[in-house]
């Protein structure tokens, strides 16, 4: 493996990238009553995770870049909240349920990335 030199190369903000563009056609079938709560909600979380990211890796500092790190964990585990609330209330179909399996993996990476940073 090469050596990180842009936040792009990094596993967990392409997979989180991934994961944005997946919530984006998840939710693109959600009630329209939905489109100012739950699914901007489920958007906005899923949107801060690659942005932590890449905001963190630009901040200079490890202990920014950890903490950047923590708030995309957060959003992360936000977003697994409400694709599973979404889930409950039928809004996402059964092949649609990946996304709740990459959430989880983001969130395993995101977890070993601070683990091995600190």
């Amino acid at each position: 493996m090469g050596k990180v030199e842009r936040y792009e190369d990094l596993i967990a903000w392409q997979k989180s990238y991934q994961l944005v563009l997946e919530v984006y056609k998840v939710s693109r079938y959600f009630p329209k009553d939905e489109q100012y709560g739950l699914t901007s909600q489920i958007r906005r979380a899923a949107v801060s995770v690659p942005s932590n990211i890449a905001e963190g890796w630009g901040r200079g500092s490890r202990k920014e870049y950890i903490r950047f790190l923590e708030i995309a964990r957060g959003s992360i585990y936000e977003l697994d909240t409400q694709l599973r609330l979404a889930t409950d209330l039928g809004y996402m179909q059964q092949q649609n349920l990946d996304v709740l399996n990459l959430t989880q993996e983001v969130s395993k990476i995101l977890n070993g990335l601070v683990n091995s940073l600190r």
